[in-house]
């Protein structure tokens, strides 16, 4: 499970260190792929396959599996962390992200998610009074 907010910064060369508390969990992969909102998804590898799994049992008529397959698929990258624990995040995914410099990653359950630090704030900022608004349609009778 990924949990917590941490602000690493993406060097000249599009790399990231993961944070310290995830490195051993992602050090034998992990594929990072387009994220909804403009963030960056990154799976374990073991997770991205339960996905690419389900993703291959969903029915291939439906257009909006179809689509978003293609996305999900076309733009992912499996990647090893060096001995550092950092990642090189490919061009394309950088400029869908509008990664510069500062980033925010956050954990996210079963995946990290990789944000441009002010669009990260600018999220929260906006999503934040919804968040207290509908816990109880997301998660009835737990919270």
């Amino acid at each position: 499970m990924f949990l917590g907010t941490h602000s690493p910064r993406l060097d000249d060369k599009g790399r990231l260190f993961l944070p310290a508390k995830y490195r051993e969990e992602l050090s034998g992969g992990l594929v990072i792929t387009k994220g909804q909102e403009r963030c960056l998804y990154v799976f374990p590898m073991a997770e991205f396959q339960r996905i690419t799994e389900a993703l291959r049992a969903a029915p291939v008529t439906e257009k909006a599996v179809r689509a978003y397959s293609r996305v999900f698929f076309a733009s992912a990258s499996d990647e090893i962390p060096d001995k550092q624990g950092r990642i090189t995040i490919p061009p394309p995914l950088r400029t869908y992200a509008g990664l510069t410099r500062d980033c925010t990653v956050i954990g996210a359950n079963t995946r990290l998610e990789i944000w441009d630090t002010q669009a990260w704030e600018t999220y929260l900022e906006q999503e934040e009074q919804a968040f207290s608004e509908i816990s109880g349609e997301v998660l009835p009778g737990v919270l």
